[in-house]
């Protein structure tokens, strides 16, 4: 494995939290895979296009890439053993040929230069130790006017996601994502243009984009898979006993209002984040 320097995050992805990812794959990805289509379309990719998948966890995304690349080719690169065993298998499974999975750290991993066409990611950039120093890693990866697109958190207040983990803050000292940090450190608009300048792209736009996420076949299901959420699961071992009836009493109470017929469905709010490697000779 290349070197790592986002090590937190390199053992939390290589323990619980990623062997929950990975044995949840399809679970997972019902929750985020709605924004697979626009991330695809504004990535434009082609057939022999060259992708790379920042943070690609357990390959969906890699995948179609891949797919739509025909005669190119995908490659995915994440942190966790885990999601990536899942990810080699499904690509397997599903006979899909040029698509590979690299375990680094993409702040560090050494890319050769101008290897591809497209850098794409679903909620796969938000934790890195330096993200200036990750995204010019990624920039010397992309050809000249090389493209790069990827799906980052926007501020969680207000959402339905926000209304759910909401629920919980009186329980518990970390209820979900705090915006400007870990999984929102990307919801701040100015503070990723600023990240992606400063890291040599160019042509930079955002959009907020909608998508359905489907958390449980009912309440009871997605309570348990919330629970089981590697943050909200830490946070419930330091709670005494009496008190996680109560939240559990509290989650339940928040997911109803979402309980429909396909599920417990939550609608996601993401920054779709897009642009540009400058062209040869150019700043």
């Amino acid at each position: 494995m290349a070197e790592i320097v986002n090590t937190a995050q390199a053992e939390a992805w290589n323990g619980y939290e990623g062997a929950h990812w990975a044995d949840h794959a399809d679970r997972y990805d019902a929750v985020n895979g709605g924004f697979n289509e626009v991330l695809l379309a504004a990535a434009g990719i082609g057939d022999g296009d060259r992708v790379l998948d920042i943070g690609c966890g357990n390959g969906q995304l890699t995948r179609l890439a891949a797919v739509r690349a025909a005669s190119g080719s995908a490659t995915g690169v994440d942190l966790s053993g885990p999601m990536l065993a899942r990810a080699r298998r499904s690509a397997q499974a599903e006979g899909i040929a040029n698509v590979s999975f690299q375990q680094g750290d993409a702040q560090v991993y050494p890319f050769p230069a101008g290897e591809f066409d497209v850098a794409m990611s679903r909620f796969g950039i938000m934790f890195f130790a330096d993200p200036v120093a990750a995204f010019r890693n990624v920039a010397r990866a992309l050809r000249p006017a090389g493209r790069l697109v990827f799906a980052a958190m926007t501020s969680v207040v207000g959402t339905d996601l926000g209304t759910v983990f909401g629920a919980l803050a009186p329980y518990l000292p970390y209820a979900g994502p705090t915006d400007g940090h870990g999984a929102t450190s990307f919801s701040d608009p100015d503070h990723v243009r600023s990240v992606l300048s400063d890291a040599g792209f160019t042509d930079i736009a955002y959009t907020r984009i909608e998508a359905d996420g489907i958390w449980g076949r009912d309440t009871a299901d997605a309570a348990d898979f919330i629970a089981g959420w590697g943050p909200i699961r830490h946070q419930l071992s330091q709670v005494d006993p009496a008190v996680e009836v109560d939240i559990r009493g509290a989650l339940l109470g928040a997911l109803r209002p979402f309980h429909g017929s396909g599920g417990v469905q939550l609608r996601g709010t993401a920054w779709l984040v897009t642009g540009k490697t400058p062209l040869r000779g150019c700043r």
